[in-house]
């Protein structure tokens, strides 16, 4: 099997608003996430790739100009947490990219939430 990865980031806020009184992330804050997508493929095309990672650039154009610099809340239709946004980009993008496997969504240095189907 082969795997390849590649990274993006984008700015956004959110409020964790269902979180109990007193909690952190219940108020308005903002973070520069990183969001990994993962894609595999038991051969490779004709070019030695499981995708030309060029192709990605939906992912990127998508991230600038629907979440970067925007107030999550406002934008999605759910709880805007780390777990919830990887899955909604992988539901996003693996009509696109068959060979998607996970999206990985990080909020800081060293946190991540994956989403695989």
């Amino acid at each position: 099997m082969y795997k390849i990865s590649k990274q993006f980031s984008f700015s956004a806020s959110h409020v964790l608003d269902k979180l109990c009184d007193g909690h952190p992330c219940s108020r308005l804050h903002g973070h520069n996430y990183v969001v990994t997508v993962h894609l595999c493929s038991e051969k490779l095309d004709e070019y030695g790739f499981v995708k030309d990672y060029r192709a990605l650039k939906l992912v990127k154009e998508y991230l600038d100009k629907k979440l970067d610099h925007s107030h999550l809340n406002d934008i999605v239709p759910f709880h805007p947490t780390a777990e919830n946004i990887a899955r909604f980009l992988f539901d996003k993008f693996k009509p696109d990219f068959p060979e998607l496997y996970a999206v990985e969504v990080s909020e800081t240095p060293k946190t991540s939430a994956i989403y695989e189907a």
